[in-house]
């Protein structure tokens, strides 16, 4: 496996050693040894996965301490833009965010440590999405902030006319109401 480094130190996109051969590929999706030496040291506790259409936006989600999740993420079929943001008070990077797109072609996953807001965007017809958390889902403690947030300036890529939110996440507030 192999770490690519992205705009926010703490967040890493990883790529996979992806073995193919006439049967179809192989590779490993993730090792505890070589992730808490390469990466940092975090027990996963919980597996989910959602299927979405295209234009389907989760997010941008998080869970407030102690619930505060670190995730690992990545696609099973088709493509996804991926979204992290800092929402670290007192953190130099507090606001940015990294976008990735994950796809099934690549199989790259992206790393999220605590403290930052996650969505995703479905780019293909559909698409199911895999990921790790630290720590248990606690619907107490879960925050939001809206999608399209002008402080954030998220480039989601798609027409406004084409993204598909849920009710909950039609009414998230801006980040700076959090």
């Amino acid at each position: 496996m192999k770490i690519i480094d992205t705009e926010i130190n703490e967040v890493k996109i990883i790529e996979p050693c992806v073995f193919y051969d006439e049967r179809g590929y192989f590779f490993e999706s993730f090792v505890e040894q070589w992730f808490t030496k390469n990466v940092c040291n975090t027990r996963f506790v919980q597996d989910n996965e959602s299927k979405s259409t295209y234009g389907v936006l989760r997010g941008l989600h998080f869970q407030k301490p102690p619930y505060a999740q670190a995730k690992l993420v990545r696609v099973v079929i088709g493509a996804v833009l991926d979204i992290a943001v800092d929402i670290r008070k007192g953190s130099t990077t507090f606001g940015k965010y990294v976008a990735v797109e994950l796809n099934e072609k690549d199989k790259r996953q992206l790393f999220i440590p605590r403290g930052f807001a996650h969505g995703y965007l479905t780019l293909s017809e559909k698409a199911i999405f895999q990921y790790k958390c630290d720590n248990y889902y606690s619907p107490q403690s879960e925050g939001g902030i809206l999608w399209n947030d002008p402080a954030l300036g998220i480039d989601w890529r798609l027409p406004e006319k084409d993204i598909v939110l849920s009710e909950k996440d039609k009414k998230h507030p801006f980040l700076h109401e959090i």
